[in-house]
């Protein structure tokens, strides 16, 4: 007799949470859309990817666009946009390489790749960064999940400064502030 009543209580819980979230995403997009800086963003992110809630406008990346997914719907996997159906990522093995969108996505979660967007729905793009990534291809770099991952290339190719960055939510702070402008992270439009 408790079980149902602990799953309708959970069911409940849920629904009451997904509504909440469901309202402050409104409110971020009705801020966005106004041009609203967001200074309580204390992740940097006024946007983060969601697994579970599209969004209506999807973007299309250029190159260089600082692109993540998630993987596993654990952690983020964050690279570098080259081309439509190409970007620069640093594996888990330590290889910077070039791959294809699907190889990208391959053992991760879903299907969407996200851009790191302006208010304007504008991807986050800087020159250097790409050509530095590009010089990356094939090197190696000593992983560690922690302290030299896929977020301190990324940050690397965008600055040219070597930096641990241990999480994405640090890594969102650091790229809100060198672009200085709230992240929103939008789903990529591409072909697979």
């Amino acid at each position: 007799m408790a079980l149902p009543l602990i799953w309708l209580g959970g069911a409940v819980i849920g629904a009451v949470v997904l509504a909440d979230q469901r309202e402050k995403r409104k409110t971020i997009e009705s801020q966005r859309r106004l041009g609203k800086r967001d200074s309580s963003s204390s992740q940097g992110a006024s946007l983060n990817p969601s697994l579970w809630q599209s969004s209506a406008i999807k973007v299309r990346p250029k190159p260089g666009s600082i692109v993540c997914c998630f993987v596993y719907g654990v952690i983020e996997h964050t690279a570098i946009w080259l081309d439509e159906h190409t970007l620069i990522e640093l594996h888990g093995s330590g290889l910077v390489r070039a791959v294809s969108t699907q190889r990208f996505l391959a053992g991760r979660t879903g299907s969407k790749i996200y851009l790191a967007c302006d208010h304007r729905h504008q991807p986050l793009v800087d020159e250097m960064m790409l050509e530095r990534a590009q010089r990356s291809i094939y090197q190696y770099r000593e992983y560690d999940l922690l302290d030299n991952n896929c977020h301190r290339f990324v940050w690397t190719c965008l600055t040219n400064e070597e930096r641990a960055i241990s999480s994405f939510n640090e890594f969102n702070q650091l790229i809100a502030e060198h672009f200085a402008n709230n992240i929103y992270w939008d789903e990529a439009m591409f072909s697979l």
